[in-house]
């Protein structure tokens, strides 16, 4: 038996002898270590990061826009490294895992720099593109593309441009970039650069670009300006595209410039002679003018009198009759019209314009063929709580106020007896051109039974106080009644104490209407248009004159007889009054 024996380590040496061979290399998983390529192996390269045992790396991982060239045998490269052995004993390494660390690495200390880093789309996802900022995936919204959207990204795939990174989150591994503020910020450097060579006042060519209907954009070259649609010409524009086109030339001016903002404004009409200079002198009031209509609004209508030169008719200048129609159903569009300059203002540049003034006022045509006094006819248009309208010849109206439907009812009361459509009579009471009002009555086709003058004062009228009229009633009610006064339109209430000397016959229903009645007119007042008859009243008079006249023939006669006598002699006189209104009428 040899005396020499085989050494067998126990589990405490084996773990001691693997402790002595990695126990130096534990804090080297997951950090980034410098390696060997030692061989290359169809899709893998093998690289010696100083271990135990060498690592397996696709090649893929050192491909791709922006990245290294071709690798070679004994390159020296960077790798991450995730574990010093795997299940097959070998080291776990992975470029792009170091890639992506050193890319965190840099990228924030540019984000907190707000430096730029370049970065390559590589692949289209929801809501945006994806980016390889060398080795690190960041996200591209697809409103942070362009300035303005753009439909396809397809040129910009695969291509190495600069991004300015908006957000980074690197325990979440988010990083937010965008291609559009490095585009503005370039595009404002450039905008800065153009418009420090810009003057006002200054004449350019510039191509349209763009057109709204508030103007059009031209491009100076790097920068747009502003056309306004009112500085396209000095006639009126409805909308840029009459005069313009996009991709055509133009010559413009420069009116004003923000150098804060970078605003530009342009004008094409500033390079014409300005058709307002001297508008006074060649415009003046009162004359007259043809033009043409281009504009119709609410409020009036735009004539043009010469290219660059309009004024405007409003509303109230349109027409003499129509005064709450709108413009468009009194001129159109294009239509060829004669004018008259009623004011014209140079500062603010304005020219008003008349209408009616070339037409003759039917106001003055009516008051020379109808004067006050005279009759005219028309048809009741319209009814309101002052009086009535009516359509007279010249399409004009004449109001016929309350007070002068009827001379003795109310007007309130009158106007109940009128319709629309109604032809009635009536006579001009006054005519007010300026104001254009026409004043018309009804009540005053008729003479006013007030004012006329009485017999003894050498009028034609026998009403007065104490004279004795004839009444027919026309109403009966509980306090008296109503009659009109024979030969006139007056009317009167004769109250139950005024109906009979004695009071056994001061009864009303005594009296029947159509009934005629005799009575004394007790008040008569012009100025207050107030009549007032008593059929007592004139029983007491007949009495006192009977009592007068036979009482001095006998003084010794009784009372009743007088009385007897008295009605004997009216009775007797009635039938002649009665013949004689008969044969009056």
């Amino acid at each position: 038996m040899s005396s020499t024996q085989t050494y067998a380590p126990s589990r405490e040496d084996f773990a001691a002898l693997l402790d002595e061979s990695y126990g130096g290399h534990d804090a080297l998983e997951g950090s980034v270590i410098k390696g060997t390529v030692v061989a290359i192996e169809k899709d893998v390269a093998i690289i010696d990061v100083g271990l135990k045992t060498e690592g397996r790396v696709p090649l893929k991982e050192f491909q791709g826009p922006g990245r290294e060239g071709p690798l070679n045998v004994g390159d020296e490269v960077e790798v991450y490294l995730e574990r010093i052995e795997n299940a097959l004993g070998e080291a776990v390494i992975s470029r792009e895992k170091a890639r992506r660390e050193e890319s965190w690495v840099r990228l924030e200390k540019a984000f907190e720099a707000q430096d730029k880093v370049e970065g390559v789309i590589f692949n289209q996802v929801k809501g945006g593109f994806t980016v390889d900022l060398d080795g690190a995936v960041a996200f591209l919204p697809r409103s942070q593309v362009d300035i303005r959207p753009i439909r396809d990204v397809t040129p910009l795939m695969q291509v190495p441009q600069p991004f300015q990174i908006l957000k980074m989150d690197r325990r979440r591994g988010n990083i937010v970039v965008s291609r559009r503020t490095v585009l503005e910020e370039s595009r404002a450097e450039q905008r800065h650069e153009i418009v420090a060579n810009l003057e006002e006042g200054q004449i350019i060519e510039g191509v349209v670009k763009n057109i709204t209907d508030y103007g059009a954009f031209v491009d100076l070259g790097g920068i747009d300006g502003l056309l306004h649609v009112t500085d396209i010409a000095w006639r009126r524009v409805n909308h840029p595209s009459e005069v313009l086109s996009i991709g055509q030339t133009v010559k413009v001016k420069i009116i004003k410039i923000n150098h804060e903002t970078h605003r530009i404004s342009l004008g094409m009409k500033q390079l014409l002679d300005d058709p307002w200079q001297g508008i006074d002198a060649k415009y003046p009031a009162g004359v007259r003018f043809h033009g043409r209509v281009t504009n119709i609004t609410d409020y009036g209508a735009f004539v043009e009198l010469e290219p660059g030169i309009e004024g405007l008719i409003h509303v109230s200048e349109m027409s003499w009759t129509k005064k709450n129609v709108h413009p468009g159903k009194i001129v159109a569009t294009s239509q060829e019209v004669d004018v008259q300059v009623l004011e014209v203002d140079p500062v603010k540049r304005r020219i008003s314009l008349g209408l009616k003034q070339t037409l003759a006022n039917p106001w003055e045509a009516f008051a020379e063929k109808h004067p006050i006094g005279s009759t005219v006819e028309g048809e009741v248009k319209n009814k309101t709580e002052f009086g009535l309208f009516i359509g007279l010849e010249g399409e004009v109206d004449g109001m016929v106020h309350l007070s002068d439907l009827d001379w003795n009812r109310p007007g309130e009361q009158v106007i109940d007896e009128f319709k629309k459509g109604d032809t009635v009579s009536a006579k001009v009471l006054d005519v007010d051109i300026e104001k254009e009002r026409i004043s018309l009555g009804i009540k005053q086709l008729a003479s006013d039974p007030f004012t006329a003058k009485p017999a003894e004062e050498g009028g034609s009228s026998d009403l007065k106080k104490g004279a004795i009229v004839t009444c027919e009633v026309i109403e009966v009610k509980d306090g008296g009644i109503d009659v009109k006064i024979a030969g006139t339109d007056l009317t009167a209430f004769i109250k139950r104490a005024e109906l009979a000397r004695d009071r056994a016959d001061q009864r009303p229903d005594r009296f029947a209407v159509g009934e005629k009645v005799d009575a004394r007119i007790t008040q008569f007042d012009r100025r207050a248009r107030k009549i007032a008859v008593s059929i007592k009243a004139l029983e007491v008079a007949e009495e006192k004159e009977a009592i007068a006249q036979y009482g001095s023939a006998d003084s010794g006669a009784l009372l009743g007889d007088i009385l007897g006598a008295a009605l004997k002699a009216r009775e007797a006189e009635t039938p002649k009054k009665a013949s004689k209104k008969k044969d009056e009428e």
